[in-house]
């Protein structure tokens, strides 16, 4: 028979000892006692000390790099122009490297080839102008004279005095040998002042690489911005940047329409400086109201000099005019209408006072801090009139 061992029991399991607490460390010797916690709300001073100091690291870098800053700030207004047009052949399926890169070789062959093109027919003209410039300033003395004389044959001889006459004559003179002696120096120094090998050699490359990663430096400058001022900073940048691009891009396509119009009309009427001129006064168009008054003037003192007739000079004016009334009512409402929001004297103050500051970079960096200025004022003066500041009611004397 077989006999079943008897059952075993578990035998318990000891219940785990509870550990004993480690005991804190004590802080390191000399060391003193542990930083505090970050705060988790920024206060009002922290805010306004990051944005002070922003501003002043980059008008310090402005101030200590200027005189290297010029071919970087060119090519970053050459990758601003160019990025929606890299943004469309992207859409279309081309890959934004092969894009960027085509659109800045492009725009580098176009310059080079203007260059190769006007700059020999500028120097020739300027030579014209140094030969002729003695008998440009006999005829419009001559020519001032005899104006001068009707006057007084009209009105009597008390109406303009001998020596008046001859003050008016010899000034008349003296602006347009200087103003010819100044065209002179401008374009036949301007490749040394503007240092051309530095800007052909350094702007593409850098155009290039900033149109190429022109969205993935905004999405990195997005991921910066301060969480609780992002959205407005957005929408403060996003009005920057439809002010800036109807103001830029419209106002370059303008002068250089004017450019070729004035250039063309100019030499079409038989101006011999007419080029010269033309190109001076579209270019200059990009200050409002300089290009067209400079143009103008320039063209009647050479006009008068050259024809010795006023028939010659009412010509040229003509040109001049008609060039403004298609400026005012066809280019301008076309290519900007109402989204620019910059006041002429604003540029004009902005591009002055730019180039006082810093020169030529002054004058690239003058209409974007200018348009960034005055979308900064706007929302400011928003939030100024919808504060308690404007709103509150007037006291009443009891």
């Amino acid at each position: 028979m077989n006999v079943m061992p008897p059952e075993r029991r578990p035998e318990p399991v000891p219940a785990p000892r509870p550990r004993a607490e480690a005991a804190p460390h004590p802080p390191p010797p000399g060391r003193g006692r542990p930083y505090p916690a970050a705060p988790r709300v920024a206060t009002r001073a922290q805010r306004l000390g990051l944005a002070l100091g922003v501003l002043l690291v980059l008008l310090f870098g402005l101030w200590l790099f200027s005189p290297i800053l010029t071919p970087f700030v060119l090519a970053a207004s050459i990758a601003y122009f160019l990025h929606p047009l890299a943004t469309r052949l992207e859409r279309l399926g081309l890959p934004r490297s092969l894009a960027s890169l085509l659109l800045v070789l492009a725009l580098t062959m176009a310059a080079l080839l203007c260059v190769l093109l006007l700059y020999p027919l500028l120097l020739a003209q300027v030579t014209t102008l140094l030969q002729r410039l003695p008998g440009y300033v006999i005829g419009i003395g001559a020519a001032m004279r005899e104006a001068l004389d009707a006057l007084s044959d009209r009105f009597g001889p008390e109406f303009m005095d001998t020596r008046l006459q001859e003050l008016a004559v010899g000034q008349a003179g003296a602006i347009v040998s200087f103003l010819g002696t100044a065209l002179a120096r401008l374009i036949g120094s301007g490749i040394a002042l503007f240092n051309v090998f530095l800007l052909v050699a350094v702007t593409p490359v850098v155009a290039f690489y900033l149109l190429r990663d022109w969205p993935r430096m905004l999405l990195r400058i997005d991921a910066w911005l301060p969480r609780r001022s992002a959205a407005t900073l957005r929408q403060l940048a996003r009005d920057m940047d439809r002010v800036l691009s109807a103001w830029l891009r419209g106002q370059l396509i303008c002068c250089g329409i004017l450019a070729v119009y004035y250039a063309t009309a100019l030499s079409a009427v038989g101006l011999e400086l007419g080029l010269t001129v033309g190109l001076m006064a579209g270019i200059l168009s990009f200050i409002p109201y300089v290009g067209s008054i400079t143009g103008l003037i320039t063209a009647l003192l050479l006009a008068l000099a050259q024809f010795g007739t006023w028939d010659g000079v009412l010509t040229v004016f003509a040109v001049f005019v008609f060039g403004q009334l298609v400026e005012g009512y066809i280019i301008y409402p076309r290519l900007l209408g109402n989204r620019v929001e910059l006041h002429a004297v604003w540029v004009i103050f902005a591009l002055f006072a730019g180039g006082v500051a810093f020169g030529f970079l002054g004058v690239l960096l003058a209409v974007p801090m200018a348009a960034a200025i005055g979308v900064v004022a706007r929302y400011w003066l928003r939030r100024y009139l919808e504060s308690p500041l404007y709103l509150d009611p007037p006291r009443t004397g009891t």
